[in-house]
């Protein structure tokens, strides 16, 4: 399949005009033909040659359209992806996968029956302060690891004028959205848990949602600890590891995202660069001997996710973000809300929580 990927992409709120229009369109080897943008045409000003369109059908039932990317409301992820796979599509769902780990696994059942791609959208597999935790503990540079601590906070401490991202319908909150990535990166480095803890609540005045949690996650040598919270003015570390050889420990959240919301294309060879005073801190006891040094933040790279798309569908290469550890993703969430809601650690796998391999 040599010709471009011809691509439909269904909404274009923050998700659909800061991350996926832009990375869809300065890749090659697709074409964004088309966008369901029902409330205004912002798109059009942006990709003067795609069809804007109103009505969710209309990208679903051109023919020409090989891929559907879907970022709209978390509740209308599961609908809108078994109507694209149904439709003969490839699908790119935005996190979170699904509100429930049976919806996930009925559309991946689905995805294997129609012979298409279903994938999630973990950008920030490709963040550069990800990647260079993954290559800290591929290298086992600080001995074997016995804790990982990963912040992903905020500061919005007023009620955001978005109804559904402030509503407290199920799918909605801190731990479906943020939480979604921070539970990602710990499953790519550590696998799934033996048991899960969790606490969560909202604490912003008249707030409906989850806007803060703490989730533990616990392995048999390494505790996880995975936190998040909308009322944070003064962030901590993003990333602390600690191991019998040392610590690293890094503050700063990736530049791309921002890169992004300027306007910037992912083109440059400056794209995802941190800046050198955000570089993280290694401190080791290797052998005997005790070293300080700053560790320089590998690039991030989010067009990576897309380039990987086009290679599944090609077939030139396997899907890297897999649609079963999307839905393990939720079957954590599902435990870590059960773990609230019973002030209990819950055995992940067991009879509460459902497992569908």
């Amino acid at each position: 399949m040599d010709k471009k990927i011809k691509v439909g992409l269904i909404g274009y709120g923050m998700a659909g005009q800061v991350f996926h229009a832009p990375l869809i369109a300065s890749n090659p080897n697709f074409e964004l033909t088309t966008v369901v943008e029902r409330s205004s045409e912002k798109a059009r000003k942006k990709y003067p040659w795609a069809t804007i369109v109103k009505n969710i059908d209309e990208a679903l039932q051109n023919k020409d359209i090989d891929l559907i990317v879907i970022a709209t409301p978390n509740t209308t992820h599961y609908d809108l992806g078994k109507r694209a796979l149904l439709a003969n599509k490839h699908v790119i769902i935005d996190k979170p996968f699904t509100v429930t780990s049976t919806e996930a696994q009925e559309l991946i059942d689905i995805s294997v029956k129609k012979g298409k791609i279903i994938s999630v959208f973990q950008n920030r597999r490709w963040d550069g302060d990800f990647l260079t935790v993954k290559k800290i503990v591929e290298q086992n540079l600080l001995g074997r690891l016995v804790e990982y601590e990963s912040h992903y906070d905020r500061y919005v401490n007023f009620i955001r004028d978005n109804p559904w991202k402030e509503s407290g319908d199920k799918g909605n909150g801190l731990l479906y959205d943020l939480g979604s990535h921070l539970i990602d990166q710990a499953q790519v480095l550590f696998g799934l848990p033996n048991s899960v803890y969790a606490d969560m609540g909202a604490r912003r005045d008249g707030g409906k949602i989850i806007d803060h949690f703490e989730m533990i996650l616990y392995y048999d040598v390494i505790k996880v600890i995975l936190r998040s919270g909308l009322l944070v003015r003064e962030a901590g570390a993003r990333f602390t590891l600690h191991g019998t050889e040392g610590s690293f420990v890094k503050y700063g959240l990736d530049p791309q995202e921002e890169m992004l919301k300027r306007g910037e294309q992912p083109l440059s060879l400056d794209w995802g660069k941190d800046s050198i005073e955000l570089w993280g801190k290694l401190n080791t006891q290797m052998k005997g001997e005790h070293s300080i040094t700053t560790r320089e933040t590998e690039n991030g790279n989010y067009p990576a996710y897309y380039e990987n798309i086009f290679d599944a569908i090609t077939g030139k290469g396997r899907i890297i973000v897999k649609p079963e550890e999307g839905r393990d993703t939720i079957r954590l969430i599902e435990a870590a809300i059960l773990s609230a809601s019973t002030k209990r650690v819950i055995p992940f796998g067991s009879s509460n929580i459902e497992k569908k391999d």
